[in-house]
């Protein structure tokens, strides 16, 4: 019968043999957290951001608010237009669209109006965060993206009060119009910042 370590020493002394016991790591380092692992990671989910933006883009812009139309004798959403509008436009279009239009206008706003912007946003920053090291730099771009999401949200809601009252409001639509246009402006503003966050990274690759 093998002897426990602690009788082993009591017969022995000094020059008991103990066996030793080395329990196995916790941790496996093979599986260790990399500057390289986290950037792939990172890189996944904005492929994955863009590819959802990308759909709710053409969901939102090219799908729904372009199905509207259909409402409204062919006059485009306030959305939709780039350049913004005026009171008369929105005269005519308020003329054309009845309490159900309308309410479909908001309701698109609350669903597919609202996830582009955000998951738009999301996207953006973590793409500039990932590819831009200098800190001032990446803040500078981030303000982009971050302005964009507030104005079309702010957008969004301006619409859909100056849809909702009686007549065009010239207060109302200079607001709703503005807010457009700078969210069309913060969008392309924005996707430049990207591109650049991403050239800037591949240019620093290169160099080191």
């Amino acid at each position: 019968m093998a002897k426990t370590p602690a009788q082993r020493i009591k017969k022995h002394g000094d020059k008991a043999v103990v066996p030793q016991h080395h329990l196995p790591p916790v941790v496996d380092p093979t599986t260790a957290r990399t500057p390289q692992k986290a950037q792939g990671n990172s890189n996944l989910i904005v492929v994955a951001g863009v590819v959802a933006s990308l759909f709710l883009f053409w969901y939102l812009h090219l799908l729904t608010l372009d199905q509207l139309t259909q409402l409204t004798k062919g006059l485009a959403m306030p959305d939709s237009l780039v350049g913004g509008f005026d009171p008369g436009y929105i005269g005519r279009l308020q003329a054309s669209m009845d309490g159900d239009a309308l309410g479909q206008l908001n309701y698109v706003h609350k669903t597919a109006g609202t996830l582009f912007p955000l998951i738009f946003g999301f996207t953006w920053l973590l793409l500039i965060g990932t590819n831009v090291a200098r800190k001032g730099l990446r803040w500078a771009l981030w303000a982009l993206p971050m302005l964009f999401v507030v104005v079309r949200l702010w957008g969004n809601v301006a619409i859909d009060a100056m849809m909702a009252s009686e007549g065009p409001d010239a207060g109302q639509v200079a607001l709703a119009s503005g807010l457009t246009v700078a969210g069309w402006v913060l969008l392309v503003l924005s996707l430049l910042a990207g591109a650049a966050a991403v050239f800037l990274n591949s240019r620093e690759r290169n160099e080191t």
